[in-house]
């Protein structure tokens, strides 16, 4: 699918690094209840299609009612390719394939009432890397409440061309067996992805302190984090010139990254892939 003539008068970076193929967007766990995506207004321009996964109904419901022409919502739960149990938590955001560590959700208010399961579903998950309607990737999000490494794992090969994930992540595990930040960071660097930025950190009172009336105001612990990785561009000789295009794009449309979409133009020109000024036109179009 081609982007629109439209499309490439919104952007500063289409019409100097010209791609080959319109953005790929996947979300993993597209539940729309944290509200609109990070990559929202790429989306609206036309700039990006999107597959997402849902397998909670009423989610998936809900998706399906605001989706627009370039968005497809799918009812799997990935993850390895195995038989699991979908923990359906009385707060929809809670709900996961891990069953909640009742000690941990104690430690911070509010967290044993989300986490209380009111259903246990048998759920086969399957690899994203088995997914036929994913053919190829750019940007993975993802939120599936601790399955994240699960899912990661079962993805390798597709990951592989994606230049850049943005997935939650959790400094204290919430569910048992939970993996940390520190698994995901190591799953993520073994396949050639680097940190980026944190796009949202959540800090979280702990129990019983409430300040000010409100059970939610944190002072400072760290609860989990949205952490965006993008392929390693310290070594830029092993991406292609799409995966380049790729980065820039998402760099600038949905990080508002304009000094990493600025260095991908300027490898792209030394390539003699882009015209030699691109990276100027680039800055000058920044204002």
């Amino acid at each position: 699918m081609s982007v629109t003539e439209s499309a490439i008068a919104t952007s500063p970076v289409l019409s100097l690094v010209q791609p080959v193929r319109q953005t790929h967007i996947v979300d993993v766990g597209a539940n729309p209840i944290d509200g609109d995506p990070p990559y929202r207004d790429m989306l609206q321009a036309g700039l990006c299609r999107v597959t997402g996964f849902e397998p909670q109904p009423d989610a998936l419901r809900e998706l399906q009612r605001r989706k627009g022409p370039h968005e497809t919502y799918l009812p799997d739960a990935l993850g390895d390719g195995g038989t699991h149990t979908l923990r359906v938590a009385v707060a929809s955001g809670m709900t996961s394939l891990f069953r909640p560590d009742a000690n941990r959700l104690r430690l911070f208010n509010g967290f044993t009432e989300w986490g209380e399961i009111r259903e246990e579903v048998p759920v086969g998950t399957r690899r994203l890397d088995d997914v036929e309607s994913v053919d190829v990737l750019d940007l993975l999000k993802i939120d599936v409440q601790g399955a994240e490494l699960m899912v990661f794992r079962g993805a390798r090969r597709k990951l592989a061309q994606a230049v850049a994930i943005h997935t939650e992540v959790s400094f204290v595990p919430l569910y048992e067996n939970q993996p940390v930040f520190g698994d995901v960071d190591r799953e993520l660097r073994q396949q050639g992805f680097i940190p980026h930025a944190f796009a949202a950190v959540k800090l979280w009172p702990i129990a019983p302190a409430v300040f000010g009336g409100d059970f939610r105001r944190p002072r400072r612990q760290l609860l989990e984090a949205d952490v965006v990785y993008v392929r390693d561009f310290g070594h830029c000789e092993s991406m292609t010139d799409e995966q380049l295009k790729q980065l820039a794009l998402i760099a600038h449309h949905v990080y508002g990254s304009t000094d990493l979409a600025y260095h991908c133009l300027v490898v792209l020109a030394a390539r003699n892939v882009t015209a030699p000024d691109a990276p100027a036109r680039y800055v000058a179009a920044l204002g």
